[in-house]
């Protein structure tokens, strides 16, 4: 297929399902159609910073993201270019030396809490999502995720809720729901929402192929 990629951004709060929705919907595809971009991949390097600055780093700010980056690897998929995607390596709290090849596809989906934060990523969009999920269940969930997977205390993720997380999502992410032309409550659990989505982007792809 010659023509431009389906840009389809996913955004939510912490927890709300937004990964799940877009494992969902990638799981409708073949691999060779469809392509996951996380923003969290897209953390700034910060490798010029002692390590005592990185962190203070608050990655639920939109200035934790390099969008000029994402911005720049976005075009390149739109023109059917392979982009080497960074990988962030959380422990050093930088970028790693490490880059993930990565070719364009028909249907690509942007998800992250910032997607639809900045408009110039959202102006590439042909789809704009927001995965709405009620403030108690996602906080539920992020303790479990880092509990669970990243070895945190109870009483080190609700603090860091409470003083970061929290306020960014008012500040920040919730705003972002009025761009969306889509608003998915309840996050994976919402299949009939999860099958709109699937079939509209098949649509796109059917048009756009004849």
């Amino acid at each position: 297929m010659s023509e431009k990629p389906v840009v389809i951004g996913v955004a939510g709060g912490t927890g709300s399902g937004k990964t799940t929705v877009t494992r969902s919907i990638f799981q409708q595809f073949t691999d060779k159609t469809i392509l996951m971009m996380e923003q969290d991949y897209y953390y700034k390097d910060q490798s010029h910073l002692p390590f005592e600055e990185r962190l203070k780093t608050n990655y639920d700010h939109p200035l934790a993201f390099d969008n000029d980056l994402l911005m720049e690897h976005i075009q390149s998929l739109l023109n059917r270019e392979s982009i080497e995607k960074p990988v962030y390596d959380y422990k050093l709290h930088t970028r790693s030396d490490e880059v993930i090849l990565t070719e364009s596809k028909d249907v690509i989906i942007l998800e992250g809490i910032m997607v639809l934060e900045d408009e110039r990523l959202r102006d590439l969009m042909d789809i704009k999502v927001f995965v709405d999920t009620d403030a108690d269940v996602r906080i539920i969930r992020r303790l479990l995720r880092d509990i669970n997977e990243r070895g945190r205390t109870i009483d080190s993720v609700i603090d860091q809720y409470i003083n970061v997380v929290r306020p960014m999502h008012l500040q920040f992410v919730e705003p972002t729901k009025r761009y969306a032309d889509i608003i998915i409550p309840e996050g994976g659990q919402n299949h009939v929402a999860i099958d709109l989505m699937t079939t509209k982007i098949k649509t796109i792809l059917d048009e756009r192929a004849n």
